[in-house]
């Protein structure tokens, strides 16, 4: 499989695939395609990670995209203004990411949902408490709205972040929601009850773009 991240305001990803290959997405992901691909619809997993989907937000159906002669291409494109991060999960990589942030992938790759340890993580954390699961061995797409920041936290280092600003992170970090402390702050900070209480080992991926905010500010007619 080759690929091409093309365009900068709302990207896309042109995928090539050799005879034979194959790539799925969520219904509906699909931006554009040439001659020589099949696609097949249908609830990828069985019934139980179809409802899983449902409930972190992505579609109940898969679509997948197979070339039935070399170098068939087919696109998937952001949402939002943003980046599409290619994430190589080969040699048993496993990564967590937010409701929303998958855009597509190689048939290798697994997708499922998992939960927060905490069950206050999903009450409180603004993003619900089913996040998604990528793993196998592939290529994944996640889809970056705004601009893209990466951390490398160290063994117990803490990075406190706005839920809507999480995109991904490794399976080594844990997640957790910490209340915001002090009266005052809870009122007048702008930052809400809780924030994601992030703890190293591993990476993290952030996005400058928090969507509930921005669509928070459309809704007030605030878009300075």
């Amino acid at each position: 499989m080759k690929y091409e991240i093309i365009g900068q305001t709302v990207p896309a990803v042109e995928i090539s695939l050799a005879s034979g290959e194959s790539v799925y997405t969520q219904s509906g992901g699909m931006t554009w395609q040439t001659d020589g691909l099949s696609m097949k619809t249908n609830a990828r997993g069985g019934l139980k990670k179809t409802l899983g989907r449902m409930f972190s937000g992505e579609s109940l159906f898969m679509v997948s995209y197979t070339a039935e002669k070399e170098g068939a291409k087919v696109a998937f494109a952001a949402t939002m203004p943003g980046v599409i991060l290619p994430v190589d999960l080969s040699g048993g990589k496993t990564l967590i990411a937010q409701k929303g942030a998958f855009l597509c992938a190689e048939q290798s790759v697994d997708l499922s949902v998992t939960f927060t340890k905490k069950l206050s993580a999903g009450f409180f954390g603004g993003e619900g408490f089913i996040l998604e699961k990528l793993s196998g061995n592939g290529i994944a797409f996640l889809e970056v709205d705004g601009d893209m920041i990466e951390k490398e936290l160290a063994p117990g280092e803490v990075l406190k972040v706005d839920s809507g600003n999480v995109v991904a992170f490794d399976s080594t970090v844990s997640y957790e929601i910490e209340t915001v402390k002090g009266l005052g702050n809870i009122l007048f900070g702008g930052e809400g009850l809780f924030l994601t209480k992030l703890t190293g080992p591993g990476k993290v991926i952030l996005q400058t773009l928090n969507l509930s905010s921005f669509l928070g500010s459309i809704a007030s007619g605030n878009t300075d």
